[in-house]
């Protein structure tokens, strides 16, 4: 599965991962100590929502427009992070993860972007300019194992590949291990499109097999029932979430649900740990 950012800018799995990591890392913000923010798939920062690649899906409609549209006070953090990047009163840019993360930034806290297409690294460092992030141009994985331990106390990885290569999820798997014996109290957030429940199920049970004491599965389907071969939802693993995080995670998960639930769906979105 091919899943670029830009062909998919604002779309239902861009609201749920935004508006989760706002919230996740405001809960890790409640102690003053300096956070690393490093974003290991970082793409290119920041989208127009009217062009060619962006139009040719429209899948903004179904999604960040959505958000727009519900009055729900609960969305009002992730409405309040996408309009700071627009003039108007609907959004005509998309922030990409970096954005987002440099709008969270506090003066002790530290963001890291890694991207390894040449020319959206390019877009990346025009869509940074003027923030404190540092960018680099390197693999992925590697560089998500040699940034650990972060130089601050605490710190989140964000990993959020486009899902090209057949292979991806198991390097995640294995940098993940990896990761956790060199940075076992971090916390790591994983993005995964979700296409059909028996993939995503092996999966999770690998995952689940690297004994990672907690390990957070948020799964978003938009569905009542399974489409077969199309999208039919996205998730995010989480591993240590932050207390205040989990525990104020099911209205805002039900306000997400309820905002972007296709036409003739309620669909579906829950937490629950891989392990107990």
């Amino acid at each position: 599965m091919n899943y670029r950012h830009s062909f998919h800018a604002g779309n239902s799995a861009d609201v749920v991962k935004h508006s989760l990591l706002i919230a996740l890392v405001r809960a890790l913000q409640q102690k003053p100590g300096a956070l690393t923010l490093i974003d290991t798939h970082a793409g290119c920062g920041l989208y127009d929502l009217g062009g060619e690649q962006a139009q040719r899906t429209g899948e903004a409609a179904q999604g960040v427009l959505r958000a727009f549209a519900d009055a729900d006070p609960l969305l009002d953090d992730y409405r309040a992070a996408v309009q700071a990047v627009n003039d108007g009163a609907e959004p005509r840019l998309y922030p990409g993860s970096p954005r987002f993360l440099a709008q969270l930034l506090r003066p002790q806290d530290v963001l890291i972007l890694n991207e390894k297409h040449p020319e959206d690294v390019r877009t990346l460092r025009g869509a940074m300019r003027g923030t404190p992030a540092a960018v680099h141009e390197r693999d992925a994985y590697e560089l998500w194992l040699a940034m650990l331990p972060t130089r601050t106390p605490r710190g989140v990885v964000v990993v959020d590949p486009p899902y090209e290569q057949t292979d991806e999820r198991e390097r995640i798997a294995a940098t993940l291990a990896a990761a956790h014996r060199k940075w076992a109290h971090g916390v790591t957030v994983i993005w995964y499109p979700l296409k059909d429940r028996a993939t995503h199920g092996r999966w999770k049970f690998e995952l689940h097999k690297l004994g990672i004491p907690k390990f957070l599965s948020v799964e978003h389907w938009l569905y009542d029932a399974d489409q077969p071969g199309i999208y039919n939802g996205a998730g995010l693993f989480i591993v240590n979430p932050p207390y205040a995080f989990t525990q104020a995670l099911p209205p805002l998960l039900e306000s997400l649900r309820a905002a972007l639930a296709p036409e003739g769906h309620s669909g579906e979105i829950t937490a629950n740990w891989l392990r107990d």
